[in-house]
């Protein structure tokens, strides 16, 4: 028995000493194609000229594979390794980024360039299931709990780059090419010649991870003698967890909130002042992300992971919950108060970013405890569908409201959807840190 134990816990001594070396890039990997497709494409869209309503509700319904992974969670645990689909995942969303650079310059670029972005979304839907499977054989349940916060940091900076630096990017081939260029030319081949670098970024991605991610000895396909059978047995026993009512109410509200605020803040950003927005330009709104938002998402998420793996999360839960939902209150300030200052706005935006990178471990972290066991990767998989279902319905009307009650009153409505995410957690039970 001693043995066996052994031989079982020794791959993860040796993942766990290396985790720096591949699970900050493997979670920037893992975030980078989801704010590509969430994010900005929103931007992207609104330099097109297309509608706050078609924005939210298209960019939205991106989001199904999200919701719907669970369903083909178990051929990831069934089918090759968690490696494996790691590493092919990230070369097949480097292609679909070369589709979207490709068909923007042409006729129809909103048409195709949506296509593109389902076969992003699946693909890194699937990238999700594997990467969060492999995170979880590599190491035990206190690592797991360190190195949330660097994961999710990670993660935000990859979602800062894609709505930061790369918006920079973009804004400056705007201006570099307007001035040869009619206004409309130049947005769309800024933005082919920036997912021509995105996809560039993925396939170094995909040579770094084939060389520097381990190879566990536990990371092998799980033998069923029914695949169907086994498949079933997934939902079934993820559905007869203790307290699921409760966890799936926290899941799916934990992020009402944010799932509608993701979607205009930047439109409201870039927005004329006629119409209630800020009037910043492309470049403006990426520095904002990309170097304030990056640092103030990084402070908070590191030191939530450092504060959990100390005191465990239901010390923090509430705490995190408020960091989570209160800072909001920032763009309510900005609709009203309409500064034209950079520092100030900058300076919301931070308060914004720290709290959500410091309140946003709690979810992750309870999702991990809430799947430990034999099938954890597939339960993961399935938590983090719920999630996405709760980000994603919300966010397909979140335009439509802002365009029939104007940006002021959107904001007020975002405070008024921070009260579920409070009462759900006070029904939710954390599990024991093992």
């Amino acid at each position: 028995m001693t043995t066996k134990s052994h031989n079982r816990q020794s791959p993860n001594r040796s993942i766990s000493s290396s985790g720096w070396s591949w699970i900050p890039t493997l979670y920037f990997a893992q975030g980078l194609p989801y704010v590509v497709v969430m994010t900005l494409a929103v931007i992207m869209f609104k330099r097109l000229g297309i509608n706050n309503t078609d924005i939210a509700l298209y960019t939205s319904w991106l989001y199904l594979p999200w919701v719907i992974k669970p369903l083909w969670s178990p051929l990831v645990d069934i089918a090759k390794t968690k490696r494996w689909w790691v590493i092919s995942m990230q070369l097949l969303i480097g292609g679909g980024l070369a589709g979207v650079a490709l068909t923007l310059p042409g006729p129809h670029a909103f048409r195709y360039a949506l296509a593109f972005m389902w076969l992003l979304a699946f693909s890194s839907a699937t990238h999700d299931i594997a990467a969060d499977g492999f995170y979880m054989l590599g190491l035990d349940t206190k690592k797991q709990a360190f190195f949330v916060g660097i994961r999710n940091t990670a993660y935000r900076i990859a979602m800062l780059t894609g709505q930061g630096l790369i918006v920079m990017f973009a804004g400056w081939l705007e201006k570099t090419y307007s001035t040869r260029l009619p206004e409309e030319i130049a947005v769309l081949r800024a933005w082919s010649l920036t997912f021509y670098l995105l996809a560039a970024l993925f396939v170094l991605l995909f040579l770094y991870h084939q060389f520097m991610l381990p190879k566990p000895a536990n990371d092998v396909p799980v033998k069923n003698g029914n695949p169907l059978k086994a498949f079933f047995e997934t939902f079934i026993t993820f559905f007869q967890k203790e307290d699921i009512i409760a966890a799936l109410a926290f899941i799916l509200l934990f992020r009402f909130a944010e799932s509608q605020l993701v979607k205009i803040a930047s439109p409201f950003l870039l927005d004329h002042p006629e119409v209630g927005g800020l009037g910043l330009d492309t470049m403006q709104v990426g520095t904002i992300y990309g170097v304030v938002g990056l640092i103030a998402l990084t402070v908070g998420g590191i030191l939530g992971g450092i504060v959990m793996a100390k005191n465990g999360l239901k010390h923090w839960i509430w705490g995190m919950t408020i960091a989570m939902n209160l800072p909001n209150l920032v763009y309510v300030y900005l609709a009203f108060a309409r500064p034209s200052a950079m520092w100030l706005i900058s300076s919301c935006v931070a308060v914004e970013q720290f709290g959500y990178g410091f309140g946003f471990t709690a979810l992750t972290y309870f999702m991990m405890l809430f799947s430990k066991g034999q099938q954890q990767t597939a339960h993961y998989a399935i938590c983090t569908g719920f999630m996405a279902l709760g980000m994603m319905l919300p966010g397909m009307i979140s335009g439509y409201i802002q365009e029939l009650v104007g940006y002021q009153n959107f904001f007020l409505w975002i405070m008024l959807c921070t009260i579920p995410g409070f009462i759900a957690v006070k029904y939710i039970k954390i599990p024991a840190l093992k």
